[in-house]
C-alpha cells in the first residue's frame, strides 16, 4: 500500500474518539516502515545523484539497503517490542508498534519483486506475492482499486470522527489525491 493509505487505514482501525491521545503514535507507527525507503530515495537521488532507473532496479536491492529496510518492516521485531512495552506499561510505544505491525500486514500481500523480509530475525524469507500495489503486471489496477476503496471507507469514518477544519481538510485532500492518481495511473488499464 501507499504510505498515506497506511496512515488513514491505521487511524480508522486503531483510533477511536476517546483515544485521541494515541493518534500520534498511530500515525508515527504507520509511517515508520517506509521512512527508511524515503531516506534512501532522498540520499540516492539528491546526494549520490544516482539515476532513477538504477535506484529502483539495482541500489534498492543491495544487501546494505535491504538490511536497513528489513528492521522496521519486521513483524517479529515489532511483536517482541509490543510484548516488552506491554509488560512495562509503555502504552504509547505499544500502540506505535501495533500500528507498524498493521502496516506490515497490509504490505505483505501486495509486494511482488520488492517484497520485504517481514520475519527477520527468524528468517530472511520474503513472501513474493502474485499481487503488487504499484506494478500493473501484477494486478495493480485491482489492488489500487481495493486500496482506494479502503481509503474511502476509512476517510469517511475519520471525517466524522475528527472535528477540526484542518484535520477534515487533510482527509479530503488525501482522498482527492487518491482519486485523481487512480484515475490517472490505473483506470486507463481497464480500457486497454
Amino acid at each position: 500500500m501507499n504510505t498515506p493509505s497506511h496512515v488513514v487505514v491505521n487511524l480508522f482501525l486503531l483510533g477511536k474518539e476517546d483515544s485521541s491521545k494515541f493518534y500520534l503514535p498511530i500515525i508515527i507507527g504507520s509511517l515508520l516502515p517506509d521512512i527508511a525507503i524515503f531516506w534512501f530515495y532522498f540520499w540516492a537521488k539528491f546526494i549520490a545523484k544516482i539515476p532513477s532507473s538504477k535506484i529502483w532496479s539495482e541500489v534498492y536491492f543491495t544487501d546494505f539497503w535491504q538490511n536497513i529496510f528489513a528492521v522496521p518492516n519486521s513483524i517479529i521485531l515489532c511483536l517482541i517490542g509490543v510484548m516488552i512495552c506491554h509488560y512495562y506499561g509503555l502504552t504509547w510505544l505499544e500502540i506505535m508498534l501495533i500500528s507498524m505491525i498493521i502496516h506490515c500486514l497490509f504490505d505483505l500481500p501486495v509486494h511482488h519483486d520488492d517484497a520485504h523480509r517481514h520475519f527477520v530475525p527468524l528468517t530472511n524469507y520474503r513472501f513474493i506475492s502474485p499481487f503488487s500495489y504499484w506494478d500493473i503486471r501484477h494486478h495493480a489496477k485491482w489492488i489500487a482499486l481495493i486500496e482506494l476503496l479502503l481509503v474511502n471507507i476509512s476517510s469517511f469514518s475519520l471525517f466524522n470522527q475528527f472535528d477540526t477544519w484542518w484535520s477534515r481538510g487533510l482527509i479530503l485532500f488525501n482522498l482527492t489525491v487518491y482519486i485523481i492518481l487512480y484515475w490517472r495511473f490505473y483506470l486507463p488499464y481497464f480500457f486497454s
